[in-house]
This record gives C-alpha cells, structure tokens and sequence, in this order.
C-alpha cells in the first residue's frame, strides 16, 4: 500500500487545457489513453448483461453506493425555493455546499485507512465538480466524465479491481446516474453547453455508451425496437439505453425525430455491437475532445498532466 501510494503527488487538482493546443496534446497522451482503456474495460464488463445481473460487489463499491445514498439524502432535506425563474434553482448551491461541508467525512467511509487520507484532495475535487456548476447550475457530458474520473482514481489508488468493473458500471454508475437526475429535476438544472438537437442527450452520454453493450446480441429487442414506448417501458430498469430514451421521451415533447435526431438515426444501425463502437468514437469527438467540455477538467497526482 504504502509503495503505491508513493507513486502519487498528491495536489488539489488545476487546470491545465487553456486552449485547443492543449487538449490536442492531451488526447495524445498516455494519462487520456489510460481513462479511455478504463472506460472500454467497463464497457465490455457489461457486454451482454441487464442491471440484475449477478456480480461481485467489492467492500469499496457497496462504500461507493453508500456515500451516493447519502448524498441524496442530503438532497432530499433540500428542497426548491420558490423563485420566479423555471431554470437554476438556487437550492442546487445549498446542497452542494452541505456536501462541500461533508465531503471529506463522507469519503473517509470510502477509504479502507487513514493512509488514503491524502488522497482526498484529489478525490474530493472529481466527486463535487461531477454533480453540476454551482455558478451556472447546469449539468453535462462533462460533470459525468468527472465522476468516471473519481472512479478511476479509486482504481488507481488499488482499491478497485478489474474484478469490480461490471458492479462499477451496474452498482456506482447507476446509482449515480439515478443521484443526478434526481438533481437535474429538483433544481431544474440547465444542460451545459448542449447541443441543442444535435447532441444524444442534454446531460448524459455515458448511459448510452454501456448501455448499447448491455444489449449486445440481445434476442429481441433491437435497436430499431428501442424508441418502441413499449419496448424501453417494459425493459427500462434493466438496460440503461433503454432507460434514457424512456427519460427523453419523459422530459421532451414533440416526436422523437425532432427532438433527438442523433438517437433516432442511430435506430437505423442494424447491430448494437456496431452501435457500441461508434459510441466510443462519438464520447471522443464530442466529450473529451471538444475544448468546451475539456477545459472544465482538471488535473492532480493521480490523473496527471503529462503529454
């Protein structure tokens, strides 16, 4: 432990990508070929499997689940202010600064012994920046990059395991997913530089990404099937693709087509398998290489800046 822990300088995390530049030197580097490798690894954990599929649940994810829950109790004794404007209600700054207060004490639950101690400065960082802008109380692609980001510390630091990645996905990713939705409808948060249209969702890409894998070789429900109302009611809960065209079609009016042009060509892929893989391609163009979203992430010991 103590040799692993060595390897790390740990530092409040800062920004390094201040221009295109930047980020091309970024995407060139080991420290953002890594997160991507970590991101497939996961992603192929869950090739095939629904939500209820059985997996092993480590000390560390069921401390990861925890610490979620917690927080949306905080949330919960948090409720909207009555204010005159629909969007960015202010009570999203006073939960999160109840979180801020708590943070440090809540992730020291995570950490199985003080020696993780010095880690929190880093830990802290990724897990409060993947909940919203408390500035512009809005949420996107790349608040739910820095909680991968926080998972992906934990398994630097050796307290998650390859073992652990399909519970990571279908245990921490979705009790997250379920956290910050949660928040996007209490607080009416706004989408961070969206897309408008022209994006897969206003707030979350990764849901499509694993759950396209979810569906892989699937017996019956294809893609040209997921945007059928019966189809993702019924089978929702256990595939998160399914899931979040069922949140779309919830949030927004209008016919699927216009409002969410890009899930709805998609439909006309005939494999999910080949789905899956311009989902990667996709989450690379558009999330981490797209200086917007990019220049919100910072970088620490653990993830470092190192081009």
């Amino acid at each position: 432990m103590a040799e692993l822990l060595s390897q790390f300088e740990f530092r409040t995390p800062v920004k390094k990508i201040i221009n295109n530049d930047a980020l091309l030197k970024y995407l060139q580097s080991d420290t953002c070929n890594q997160f991507v490798q970590f991101l497939e690894t996961l992603n192929e954990s869950v090739r095939g499997k629904d939500a209820n599929a059985e997996c092993e649940v480590s000390e560390v994810v069921q401390k990861c689940v925890d610490l979620i829950a917690k927080c949306e109790v905080l949330l919960d004794q948090t409720p909207p202010e009555e204010q005159p404007m629909r969007f960015g209600n202010k009570s999203f700054r006073v939960w999160h600064e109840k979180l801020e207060n708590q943070i440090d004490d809540l992730l020291k639950e995570v950490l199985p012994s003080e020696a993780y101690h010095v880690a929190l400065v880093e830990l802290r960082w990724y897990f409060l920046n993947s909940l919203g802008n408390t500035t512009r109380i809005d949420y996107g692609t790349g608040h739910e990059t820095c909680f991968m980001a926080f998972v992906y510390c934990l398994k630097k630091l050796g307290l998650l395991n390859d073992s652990d990645s399909t519970a990571i996905v279908l245990k921490i990713f979705l009790a997250y997913i379920r956290l910050v939705r949660k928040s996007q409808t209490t607080y009416m948060m706004e989408p961070a530089g969206s897309h408008g249209v022209w994006s897969l969702d206003d707030y979350h890409f990764l849901i499509f990404y694993f759950g396209s894998s979810q569906l892989i070789d699937h017996p019956f429900i294809k893609p040209k099937s997921a945007r059928q109302e019966d189809i993702y009611e019924h089978y929702a809960s256990k595939y998160m693709y399914l899931d979040g065209i069922r949140h779309i079609c919830k949030t927004k009016t209008g016919p699927f087509e216009e409002h969410s042009p890009m899930l709805h060509s998609i439909t006309n892929v005939i494999h999910w398998e080949k789905i899956n893989g311009g989902m990667m391609k996709m989450y690379k163009g558009e999330v981490i290489g797209k200086f917007p979203v990019m220049q919100h992430f910072y970088f620490g010991g653990i993830i470092d800046w190192s081009p």
